[in-house]
């Protein structure tokens, strides 16, 4: 949060108001960072107050009242927007330290500490007096362990008609509610944003009609600018139900996840009509209860969990098992003499759960009818998709059945060549012809980042020119890259479909399943753009924006297009009546959300779904999906969704808010800084794909980042954090193995010759934050008294590891080209994949040949074909495939690279290639000119 709060005075000469003036209140400020403001603020003002307990006027009684008040002025003006504490327990707090009764003051604060990590477990302001609580029915205590969440209510109410309002709410709730809610009020729809913004707890919105426009409250720069920048310029609707509607879907694009319903006035049959798609339900003033009862129900259906419960129940029933699986229900292990420490250590529920039966109350993942089929349902309404599909043995798996789904053999699919290994596999299982496309480089750290629009765009141009558009039918990227680089992703697909409409769209998104519950992140994945272009399409001004590009775009005497710089040149409008949004989102769920290892789902978004692929989809599921799905990691999948739902929000916020934090660290350190740096988006992106100018944006405030994330090409995920580590000396692989595993149990998982990648996820905690950094001062502590003891010749020998590292090594080697024999022509890159891969199962149709000798023969002119994938880990790509043309920059970069993992590579054969006589039943192409993937590498 910004750090201009002004202090209030230490102590009030005249009578204390029940609430500060909003104008004496510090400025509400950054909200990804609230939650650590909030927390922080709590605790120091209990430290201050244990302080003053034993404190005088000669040894400090003042300035520790005064902190306190500061530190009470902050906390007002971020408690407005939460119902628990509640505005009467912060009147009574600060009225407890203008009176000097600290015992008190600690008490209270204690109160609100204690329920700051338990989804705010004091009271909510109370509708009557403290000495009449017991007379409230039904009250929600602090020890009540029922599941809390909150209620925000959006009208500008005087005081008693907040406290009545309350009142009947509240007076409503029973003991056997599945569920305890508290309730909060704000006056206007600024105030309504800033509260979903700020407060995690809010479940649920209630919107009344007489809200007021702006909010009364200070606001600090960073958020009066995301304010602006997300309401727009335009004039505030005067029409009630306009100004109704324009609340609703704001709060909706925030946290698409909370309920919202409808107080109206008068005449809801009339407004009802037009407002039902907005609203769970619309009702009158006087119907208390069924709020009430709607309030439960909508949080009960995201709580709803149907095959984790069913798993549940199955696992208490009685069974005689007389099937597979001696393990089902302990029966192997739990009265077995050798093994019983399998129970003591899993645990009984994991043997009474483990089952291979479909029925009883359970599912089959291939034909599910009943929990499974109800689970995916929920995940699909979740995640924004038209159908999702729940695949437990990995995305890898996932890949390849979207994959199988699509594409015939013989059709053309433009892929990144940097993606992950299993849609190389899948292209040639599949016979696709390949089109790899190249990300830029990024040499210094030996990893690539993105593949760069314009050079999608050239690829299908090049194509179209070449008569074989038409032949193209998918494109395959990896959204976001294991760096953290992050796509546009409907411009992606928005100027594709210009080209192509009818192009279909996979997205790994393996490491971006947490995206889609931040409002920031939501509008960079795939089914969070594929809904808003629908949206689009059917607007007539987009069709008219399309209609004017089109013009220019094409002789207007012949109807051809333009050449094709001028396509390359303007941002690309599709034509809304004949591009079809097809598009597929895989993800790990294990990776970013909750879930068993290998848990992972298929997102679609295919309008064309039903008429062309689901039967292609069905038999492609059938084929790489075990009849023995792991019934835990579907479990995993269902609960996952439901942390998701009702915390994904408020945890995806403090994963990024940690990252930045440890960035900050590192940046400011004096001792980190000598040795760590971690990257930024100018060290990740270069300068022609973005806009912003920030280092970090997310360090400069959710107005920065938003900005950002709107406008650039590609921007970086702060909770990806590249460490650069080349002026230790020590290289990514015996940093990450030796230093941080082995030494301090620090897990990572990727690293590039002179660099680690750390990553937030929902489960960090500051404690585990501050661990980190404490690790990495001691390491650079280690770092400095080691190198005080060098002898001359040692020191010599460091700084000529750090130079290795420090320097630029040979430069990433693009996709040279596919062999003659198993391209189509010279115009276009693809090659035939699958072919190639097959001609190596005749006899005598590999070789071996050592580094040495491959060397010698490519700088003869001789052609050397790849036989086989070689994926050197890091960086985790192939950098050859079966077919391929080796050629002299890929072994300069084999050959300096020093990871202890290629895949693909014999230590002691060398490589695996083509043998001379080796000859494709494919008859060649009649031209063997560089494809046109090395020509646009060239000119970018």
């Amino acid at each position: 949060m910004n750090a201009a709060v002004a202090p209030s005075p230490a102590a009030e000469s005249g009578p204390l108001q029940r609430i500060h003036a909003a104008a004496t209140r510090p400025a509400v400020g950054t909200p990804s960072s609230a939650w650590r403001l909030r927390t922080d603020s709590w605790d120091f003002l209990a430290y201050t107050t244990k302080q003053l307990t034993a404190a005088t006027k000669e040894n400090g009684l003042d300035v520790l009242l005064a902190e306190s008040f500061r530190l009470l002025d902050i906390l007002d003006s971020i408690e407005l927007y939460f119902a628990s504490p509640g505005l009467s327990h912060m009147a009574d707090l600060r009225m407890s330290l203008t009176a000097k009764d600290f015992g008190l003051a600690a008490e209270l604060i204690d109160a609100v500490r204690d329920g700051l990590g338990d989804a705010a477990a004091v009271n909510p302001d109370p509708p009557v007096a403290p000495e009449a609580w017991e007379t409230v029915p039904h009250p929600a205590t602090a020890t009540d362990s029922r599941r809390r969440f909150e209620v925000l209510v959006i009208d500008d109410l005087s005081p008693v008609n907040q406290e009545a309002f309350k009142r009947d709410l509240l007076g409503r709730r029973r003991n056997d509610d599945e569920f305890v809610y508290d309730v909060n009020i704000v006056p206007s729809f600024e105030d309504a944003l800033i509260a979903v913004l700020l407060n995690p707890e809010i479940q649920a919105c209630v919107i009344r009609p007489g809200f007021a426009q702006t909010s009364r409250q200070r606001l600090g720069h960073d958020l009066r600018r995301y304010l602006d920048a997300f309401t727009g310029d335009g004039p505030e609707p005067r029409h009630p139900v306009q100004r109704i509607l324009r609340l609703a879907k704001k709060l909706c694009e925030l946290r698409p996840e909370l309920d919202l319903y409808l107080v109206a006035g008068v005449a809801i049959e009339k407004v009802a009509g037009s407002l039902t798609s907005h609203f769970r339900r619309i009702f009158a003033r006087q119907d208390g209860l069924e709020i009430h009862l709607s309030l439960l129900r909508g949080v009960a259906g995201r709580f709803e969990t149907p095959f984790f419960t069913a798993l549940q129940h199955y696992s208490k029933r009685p069974a005689g098992v007389f099937h597979a699986l001696p393990v089902s229900r302990g029966g192997s292990v739990v009265n077995s003499k050798w093994i019983k420490d399998m129970v003591e250590f899993y645990g009984l529920n994991l043997l009474l759960a483990e089952t291979s039966a479909t029925s009883g109350g359970l599912d089959s993942l291939l034909d599910p009818h009943g929990p499974i089929r109800d689970a995916q349902k929920l995940a699909a309404r979740a995640f924004g998709a038209q159908k999702t599909y729940f695949v437990t043995n990995g995305t890898s798996t996932a890949n390849k059945i979207v994959h199988q789904s699509i594409i015939a053999p013989g059709d053309v699919v433009l892929v990144d060549r940097n993606c992950h290994k299993s849609h190389h596999y899948a292209m040639m299982l599949a016979g696709a012809r390949v089109a790899y496309l190249d990300a830029y480089p990024l040499n210094e750290q030996s990893f690539y980042g993105a593949v760069p629009l314009r050079s999608i765009k050239q690829t299908l141009l090049d194509y179209r020119r070449a008569g074989r558009l038409h032949e193209v039918k998918m494109i395959t990227l990896t959204n976001c890259t294991f760096d953290g680089i992050v796509y546009d992703v409907e411009r992606v697909m928005s100027e594709c479909l210009a080209i192509k409409p009818d192009l279909v769209f996979l997205w790994d998104e393996a490491w971006f399943a947490f995206a889609g519950f931040h409002p920031l992140y939501r509008r960079r994945t795939a089914m969070a753009a594929s809904r808003k272009m629908e949206q689009d399409f059917q607007q007539a001004a987009y069709a008219q924006r399309h209609a004017e590009q089109a013009r220019a775009l094409h002789d207007q005497e012949t109807g051809q297009p333009v050449s094709d710089e001028k396509w390359l040149a303007a941002r690309l409008v599709p034509d809304p009546a004949k591009a079809r949004l097809r598009v597929y989102a895989t993800q790990s769920t294990h990776k970013t959300l909750t879930s068993l290892r290998q848990g992972s789902m298929i997102h679609v978004y295919d309008q064309d779904f039903s008429l062309r692929n689901e039967d292609a989809f069905r038999e492609a599921y059938m084929t790489h999906t075990s009849t023995s799905p792991n019934y835990q990691i579907l479990a995993s999948l269902d609960i996952g969704r439901r942390q998701a739902e009702l915390e994904g929000y408020e945890l995806i916020q403090r994963q990024a808010d940690l990252a930045v934090s440890i960035a900050q660290t590192v940046a400011r350190h004096p001792l980190l800084r000598k040795y760590f740096k971690v990257l930024t988006t100018r060290d990740l992106i270069p300068a022609e794909y973005r806009r912003g100018r920030l280092a970090a944006p997310l360090r400069g405030g959710l107005a920065a980042m938003d900005d950002v994330w709107r406008n650039d090409e590609f921007v970086v995920d702060p909770c990806r954090l590249t460490l650069d580590i080349g002026l230790t000396g020590i290289d990514g692989d015996t940093f990450k193995h030796v230093h941080l595993m082995d030494r301090f149990g620090i897990q990572v998982n990727k690293t590039s010759r002179n660099s680690v990648l750390l990553m937030t996820n929902i489960g960090t905690s500051r404690s585990s934050v501050a661990y980190l950094i404490e690790v990495l001062v001691k390491l650079a502590e280690t770092f400095e008294r080691d190198r005080a003891s060098l002898s001359p010749a040692d020191q010599e020998a460091d700084r000529s590891r750090v130079r290795a590292l420090t320097s630029s090594p040979p430069p990433l080697p693009d996709f040279s080209r596919f062999a003659a024999r198993y391209r189509s022509g010279a115009d276009t890159p693809d090659g035939d994949i699958r072919a190639a891969h097959f001609d190596t199962y005749r006899n005598d149709a590999t070789a071996y040949l050592a580094g040495s000798e491959i060397v010698r023969r490519v700088k003869a002119g001789e052609e050397i074909v790849s036989a086989g994938f070689v994926t050197p880990y890091p960086p985790g790509f192939p950098v050859l495939v079966p077919g391929q043309i080796i050629t002299l920059p890929i072994l300069d970069f084999m050959a300096a690279l020093d990871t202890r993992e290629i895949h693909g590579y014999s230590h002691r054969h060398g490589y695996r290639v083509m043998a001379p006589e080796a000859r494709s039943p494919y008859p060649p192409a009649a031209d063997q000119t560089p494809a046109p993937s090395t020509r646009l590498q060239e000119t970018r």
